[in-house]
C-alpha cells in the first residue's frame, strides 16, 4: 500500500533536508495507516492487551528529501515468523526517485506480562488478507 506525506518545515534540519530521525515517523505512520486499511485499530489492540513494540529497524538512506516535497511511502508486510511481524518500506520523492529503503520488525507482546506472544489467530487471518 502507498501513502503520501507532505514534508513540513519543522521536519528539516539547518541544511534544508529532512532530519534522519523523522523518517522513523513516516515509517510508523505508514504502518499505522496500513493496519487501519486492514481494519486493525492500533489503540484497540492495546486495549485488548496486545502491544507491538519495535524489535529491529534498518534504514538505508539513498538521497535527501526537502521541505515542501511529498514523500511517498510504499509499505508491505513481510512474512510473519512466530512472534515477529516485519514490514518493508520504500520511500520515494515527488520525482519518483527512491530515497529510502527500510525494514522494521515488531514483536507481538502481552501488555500485562510485557513478554512476546503469538499473534492471535483472528488477527493473523486479518493481517494475511
Amino acid at each position: 500500500m502507498k501513502f503520501n506525506y507532505k514534508i513540513r518545515y519543522a521536519e528539516t534540519d539547518q541544511m534544508g533536508v529532512v532530519h534522519h530521525a523523522n523518517y522513523l515517523l513516516y515509517l510508523e505512520q505508514a504502518r499505522i495507516d496500513w493496519l487501519e486499511k486492514k481494519g486493525v485499530n492500533y489503540a484497540e489492540l492495546e486495549q485488548q492487551g496486545i502491544m507491538l513494540p519495535v524489535y529491529n529497524i534498518n534504514i538505508d538512506y539513498k538521497r535527501p528529501i526537502r521541505f515542501g516535497d511529498t514523500v511517498k511511502v510504499d509499505v508491505q508486510r513481510g512474512e510473519m515468523h512466530g512472534v515477529r511481524i516485519p514490514f518493508d518500506y520504500k520511500l520515494y520523492n515527488s520525482k519518483d526517485e527512491l530515497i529510502v529503503e527500510a525494514q522494521v520488525t515488531l514483536i507481538f507482546t502481552s501488555a500485562e506480562t510485557r513478554k512476546p506472544i503469538k499473534c492471535p489467530p483472528d488477527l493473523f487471518k486479518i493481517l494475511n488478507t
